[in-house]
């Protein structure tokens, strides 16, 4: 059997890709839906969610590359003849599928993958290659367009997929023809070929079917959920306004160094340039955190528990160190107070000044993750870190 295609029958190479290929989407599709049907209540529950995940993850990988192979190959073969080529409906919403499969094929794993490189998470993907793409930021807005772009592109490939394993059954057991054989075994046929006349309907009508889908992705819907709104700033007579600020912090989950951030957060300073003495009362909107993939996660009883404690507050002193100054305080947070001490440096420009400090917290300390008892799934360790700006108010 000749590894070309013919006009009569397809090659060992072209056989090879589509069987490969059907294997990788035939097990992935379902694995996928197990992974996020997979709870994540303990400690032994996300291990297993974050391994079907990678699987799921490294699999699709695979099928965006031997798809591109198989498209590649399919460029430069000869088109086995259709059995039926006066069966023009037939004819084209066959062409229809094969069209809208080789979109999927690539569309699906890419959105994926670029979802994944988007944010920080668990559940690497398999291969020693690292775990962002060129050209794809860190960012939550991209990872949210890539996921939903995902998700319908998912239900077009599985569309595409059952109409295909619906065609191939109808040839065979219906039509009793060699459709199906000559891509199961090589069989060739038929004898006498017909070429229909060529048509780019097809190919038009699959990209604009993923274009539409791409298009219901895009339009904003009036049921999403709007951003948090800030904290009202607290009615003190701080002396320093911040201007801008970031409050982060970055935890190991599997392995793997995860990164978040509040977005609303407020700090009343009180401090004096010439002494170097002061006080500062942070407040913190739980609700507001991101962290990657796991945001939710982070949100839920088992950790930050933002539904019963949404706020946080650190309040400290602020004295000279040895190096640069530090804030002594207890952090409340998640109904546990805690002694925290967070060194900083500042660097004072008139009116104007600069801080960045950063210090490491035991989750532990605070009631989280209570059923993760080790830190194979997550990290004891929370390293914060925060930077801002702020103005003198004379």
């Amino acid at each position: 059997m000749s590894r070309r295609n013919t006009a009569q029958s397809y090659g060992r190479v072209s056989r090879l890709f589509h069987w490969t290929t059907a294997a990788l989407i035939l097990a992935n599709i379902p694995l996928g839906a197990i992974a996020n049907r997979l709870p994540y209540d303990t400690a032994q529950a996300l291990a297993l969610k974050a391994q079907v995940f990678s699987v799921h993850k490294t699999l699709g990988v695979a099928v965006f590359f031997v798809a591109l192979g198989r498209i590649l190959w399919t460029l430069f073969e000869t088109h086995p003849a259709p059995l039926h080529p006066d069966r023009k409906a037939e004819l084209g919403l066959a062409r229809l599928v094969h069209w809208m499969l080789y979109v999927s094929l690539v569309a699906v794993p890419l959105t994926g993958w670029v979802h994944h490189a988007a944010v920080t998470g668990f559940a690497p993907i398999l291969w020693p290659f690292g775990q962002t793409l060129p050209f794809v930021p860190q960012s939550e807005a991209v990872a949210a367009t890539a996921g939903s772009l995902h998700w319908v592109f998912t239900k077009l490939l599985v569309a595409s997929v059952v109409l295909h394993i619906a065609g191939a059954l109808k040839h065979h057991f219906v039509d009793r023809d060699a459709t199906l054989l000559r891509m199961w075994r090589g069989t060739p046929a038929p004898d006498r070929v017909v070429w229909p006349r060529a048509s780019v309907l097809p190919a038009l009508s699959a990209l604009a079917l993923f274009g539409l889908g791409a298009a219901v992705v895009a339009v904003p819907r009036s049921e999403t959920v709007a951003p948090p709104a800030p904290l009202a700033a607290p009615q003190t007579a701080g002396n320093w306004q911040v201007t801008e600020g970031t409050l982060g912090f970055g935890v190991q989950q599997m392995g793997q160094a995860v990164s978040g951030q509040f977005a609303n957060w407020t700090a009343d300073i009180h401090f004096d340039p010439v002494r170097g003495t002061g006080a500062v009362t942070v407040s913190i909107d739980t609700g507001s955190l991101t962290l990657g993939s796991v945001t939710q996660q982070a949100k839920s009883a088992d950790f930050f528990d933002t539904a019963q404690f949404p706020q946080a507050i650190f309040a400290a002193e602020i004295t000279p160190a040895a190096i640069g100054y530090e804030a002594k305080g207890t952090l409340s947070l998640r109904g546990a107070s805690q002694p925290v001490t967070l060194p900083f440096t500042l660097i004072l420009n008139g009116d104007t000044a600069s801080m960045t400090g950063s210090t490491r917290l035991d989750r532990r300390d605070f009631g989280m993750g209570a059923s993760y008892e080790d830190e194979s799934s997550v990290g004891f360790g929370v390293d914060v870190n925060i930077a801002l700006t702020a103005t003198q108010i004379r």
